[in-house]
């Protein structure tokens, strides 16, 4: 079976195995930008040098260029490539039928999807960490890019797919563990899938996914939800209030990736204005915050980020 994304999906012993085609390249999601600007470069350069205590949020357009597509990019996010939009909170949590929905879904899209890593935007980050220039990051991603990259003082502000956790209990799982019970559970299984979606998605049509079993809980046997934040959902009062002390504690302030369009994130811009912080934003397109920022950069981030340096 074969995608036209460039992913392939074939049956082999009961499985269903992942293949990566010459055609899928990491730039394939990557929205057009202007050549680097070595003044823009200059004057990111004395943003970090400047900074102290630097704290960095990054949003999905870090990740595009590590083969992640991300929603609102311009012609080649999933809003601008298809009508299709992403599974709902509500939605999730009130039926049983949409959860066998998106697990059947994440099942043929998890090999891929946990497979991919870090590009030079994830690493360049790491380095500023292990310099002691970057204070905090913060991520909006759910890929686990940035811990494969190095990252420790990070909090994902989305929660990570590689965790899953029963809605009964709270038991939490390695989403590795769960494919494998998956596979047990669907040894004849197959589907065709059409096109690829951000945070593991892939689009099945809903013949394909009514013979899908799909697993419990192990230990109490309740339905069990991927460990991140869906659409219509919250981030968890707590990680909030961790995550506003830190920019509270920060003298400045990097967006990198990111449309700053969902409140979650952009709440924080607001914290660092009050502050009256500087603000940097390294993203191709316009933000939300673009009239708050002192400096505003169009570029790849894996580009920009890795000419900076952090000492």
């Amino acid at each position: 079976m074969r995608l036209s994304l460039g992913l392939g999906f074939k049956q082999g012993k009961g499985r269903l195995a992942v293949t990566h085609s010459q055609q899928c390249s990491t730039g394939l999601f990557v929205p057009q930008s202007p050549p680097l600007d070595p003044e823009k470069v200059r004057e990111l350069q004395r943003f970090i040098s400047l900074s102290k205590r630097l704290l960095v949020m990054t949003g999905a357009g870090v990740s595009t260029e590590s083969g992640i597509p991300d929603y609102r990019s311009e012609k080649v996010g999933l809003y601008a490539r298809t009508d299709r939009r992403p599974i709902q909170h509500r939605d999730f949590i009130s039926s049983a039928p949409v959860r066998q929905q998106y697990w059947a879904r994440n099942f043929v899209g998890w090999p891929r999807f946990s497979s991919h890593l870090p590009n030079s935007a994830h690493q360049a980050l790491s380095s500023w960490e292990r310099h002691g220039k970057l204070y905090w990051l913060v991520t909006q991603n759910v890929d686990a890019l940035h811990t494969k990259a190095g990252s420790q003082r990070l909090t994902e502000l989305h929660g990570c797919m590689n965790r899953v956790l029963c809605l009964d209990c709270g038991d939490q799982t390695p989403r590795g563990l769960l494919q494998e019970r998956f596979e047990v559970l669907n040894p004849t299984w197959s589907a065709e899938a059409h096109g690829l979606a951000p945070d593991g998605d892939i689009f099945l049509s809903e013949d394909q996914v009514q013979s899908f079993q799909v697993a419990s809980c192990a230990r109490c046997g309740g339905p069990l939800k991927p460990d991140v934040v869906f659409f219509g959902d919250t981030v968890h009062r707590d990680k909030v209030d961790f995550v506003r002390r830190r920019v509270q504690e920060a003298d400045s302030l990097l967006v990198v990736g990111s449309s700053l369009q969902v409140y979650s994130g952009y709440r924080f811009i607001i914290t660092a204005q009050e502050r009256k912080l500087p603000i940097a934003i390294l993203n191709i397109g316009p933000t939300r915050s673009d009239h708050l920022a002192c400096l505003k950069l169009d570029s790849r981030c894996g580009e920009l980020l890795p000419l900076i340096d952090p000492r």
